[in-house]
């Protein structure tokens, strides 16, 4: 339990400046206000929306916190808290399978434009999952990205996991060919493939991903399929933006957030889930191997609604 108690205090701490937007807004609000009414549900969602969770959460957050005002008849806005609280983590809440791929035989891929911390997370994927004592191989398909290939490699080493490359600009697919072989070859539980976010052209990442899906159905069709999308939290309603573009062009199955220490719109996580309907499997806050965790909606919840001490 060490590890987890060490993570949602880091947790709490990465979200701090998401905290101080939310948190300290919705005090004011509990305290300043002696009644629940329009005035109050007009400045709780003014300050949610401020924090990034978006029109369309807000929304179905407020809805949802006005009938249970109603239902248990409460007239105190601090009684409130609590019930805003449960409404945001029912927005996130992940299914019991969420991480099915850890215990099968698995292909997953993770997709992200450049700069997001998408192969840092496959390192750092790569990494967790052999510390489960899984056997794992990481192939190294975005080969269009300078440097990109040498980032992994570090990290397949940091990891001691092995790797499977080709040389930089070679075709994507090929690669993945490979590395389904050896994972097959290997007996792999686990094979992680770093592919390329070129969203700006998406004809030609829709084409490579089709391609690299192909490779795995023919080759390795047994494989559970798992699709992360990497975004940076930084970037707020722009990485909900960039998620909903990924989804047109691949079955996303889940979501990696990056980078959420670094910003006051840590409320993208929820929208992100509400939004869309895929889930936040993975958040990261800070550039440590375990500093990529799983989504843990209490605790993310928990950790905006801290008293700040």
């Amino acid at each position: 339990m060490g590890e987890k108690k060490g993570f949602f205090k880091k947790l709490v701490q990465g979200l701090s400046k998401t905290r101080t937007s939310i948190a300290n807004g919705i005090d004011a609000i509990f305290s300043g206000f002696s009644s629940i009414d329009d005035d109050f549900y007009e400045e709780l969602e003014e300050i949610l929306i401020m924090a990034d969770l978006g029109i369309n959460t807000t929304t179905s957050i407020l809805e949802d916190l006005r009938e249970k005002v109603k239902e248990n008849k409460i007239k105190e806005p601090a009684q409130c808290r609590q019930l805003l609280m449960e409404s945001m983590i029912n927005q996130m809440k992940l299914e019991d399978t969420a991480y099915n791929f850890e215990h099968r035989k698995s292909v997953v891929l993770l997709i992200g434009v450049n700069g997001v911390g998408k192969t840092t997370s496959v390192g750092k994927l790569a990494g967790q999952l052999k510390d489960m004592g899984k056997k794992v191989i990481v192939a190294a398909a975005d080969t269009f990205r300078a440097g990109a290939i040498e980032q992994l490699t570090e990290w397949a080493h940091r990891a001691n996991v092995d790797i499977i490359a080709q040389k930089e600009g070679s075709d994507p697919a090929a690669v993945v060919f490979d590395a389904v072989k050896a994972a097959k070859a290997r007996n792999a539980d686990v094979l992680i493939c770093d592919t390329a976010g070129r969203l700006h052209n998406k004809k030609n990442l829709m084409e490579e991903l089709r391609k690299i899906n192909r490779v795995i159905d023919q080759e390795y069709p047994d494989a559970y399929r798992e699709t992360l999308v990497v975004l940076d939290g930084t970037t707020g309603q722009n990485a909900l933006a960039q998620a909903k573009e990924f989804n047109e062009v691949a079955e996303i199955t889940g979501i990696v957030l990056t980078k959420l220490d670094g910003t006051a719109k840590g409320g993208i996580a929820i929208a992100i889930q509400s939004e869309l309907g895929i889930p936040v499997k993975y958040i990261g806050i800070g550039e440590k191997i375990d500093d990529l965790q799983k989504f843990n909606a209490e605790d993310f919840v928990n950790a905006l609604f801290e008293k700040n001490e």
